[in-house]
């Protein structure tokens, strides 16, 4: 069995560490949409450190690295591609967050304590922030380089607990892993009360047709992530877990496919801006502008998967926005 270790997150603030395994000899059925890889990742958890019972992902994108005497400056030029990839005044997603931070916290789906004592040792929730967990009629979101870490908290919250069959009967159940409980974006999610397993695929958050269930499935199939490698139809890692929530949401509010894929390379892009950025770069020195690319095609295992991104990297040199995330909290 190869082992190796998936992108690892370090919250300095926290002094918390958080791997996963992934299993490259394990062979799950392909979906249709993809004729990529021929192999499939299961990222396990093996370790964690706890800090105060519980544990978060890292605030992300808090800034551009420092300009000082010891760092390269970052040029005009990829200053210009950092704001077309990752816009530092944000993207807003075509959907309404309502009150689902308030009902993932009724249900118990995530712990408002022990989610406030995280952010605390951060200073605290911003009053934006706090809309969001605690409010009751938050429009549109707005993701951006400062609340990326936070929005994957509340969308891996609400992916893990809104009832769905991709949970029910997707890879995660298959019994060659030893159970849903086992991965990383449900072992790791520890701000629930009581047990996490508990509360997974348990409530109704989101209601979603026949019709509306086919085409999360058909695109969450054809998503992938490069911390891991696989599509968000096998969300074994907080990011998985997180864009299938955000999925659900957007099927849930009437958002088509064409768009559904472009929000989602936007979020994505937040969540890795170092994969993206130099994504974005590789297709900039083949003369092809960002904007021009189909989002679909770059959220496939070609490019968005882990062996996907390394064949990038062996074509051109990494970018590196200063920030970012792996498999944990």
């Amino acid at each position: 069995m190869l082992v190796e270790f998936c992108n690892l997150y370090i919250d300095n603030s926290l002094n918390i560490n958080y791997y996963s395994i992934i299993m490259e000899n394990q062979e799950i059925k392909k979906p249709q949409e993809n004729n990529g890889d021929k192999m499939i990742s299961a990222s396990i958890l093996i370790s964690a450190l706890l800090i105060g019972g519980a544990l978060v992902y890292g605030a992300g994108l808090k800034s551009l690295p420092e300009k000082n005497e010891n760092q390269n400056i970052v040029n005009s030029e990829n200053q210009t591609l950092e704001e077309k990839v990752i816009p530092s005044v944000g993207v807003e997603l075509p959907v309404k967050w309502g009150n689902l931070g308030k009902q993932l916290i009724d249900n118990g789906v995530i712990d408002a304590e022990k989610f406030e004592a995280i952010y605390s040792q951060r200073g605290g929730l911003s009053e934006e922030n706090k809309k969001l967990l605690y409010g009751e009629n938050n429009g549109n979101i707005i993701i951006n380089r400062d609340n990326a870490g936070y929005l994957l908290n509340l969308f891996w919250a609400l992916g893990l607990g809104n009832k769905n069959s991709i949970l029910e009967n997707g890879p995660m159940t298959d019994s060659k892993y030893g159970g849903a409980k086992n991965f990383a974006s449900t072992g790791g999610w520890t701000l629930a009360k009581g047990d996490t397993m508990g509360h997974y695929s348990k409530h109704k958050f989101i209601n979603l047709t026949a019709e509306q269930q086919a085409l999360v499935e058909k695109v969450s199939k054809n998503i992938y992530r490069p911390c891991c490698g696989n599509s968000t139809y096998f969300p074994d890692c907080n990011h998985g877990m997180a864009m299938l929530g955000l999925l659900e949401l957007m099927a849930s509010q009437g958002i088509g496919e064409s768009e559904m894929y472009k929000i989602s390379l936007a979020v994505n892009s937040y969540w890795f801006p170092d994969t993206y950025l130099t994504i974005a770069k590789y297709f900039q020195e083949k003369g092809v502008e960002w904007n021009k690319i189909d989002p679909k095609e770059i959220l496939g295992a070609d490019y968005s998967s882990s062996s996907g991104y390394q064949n990038i990297l062996s074509k051109t040199k990494p970018l590196n926005a200063g920030g970012g995330g792996g498999c944990g909290v």
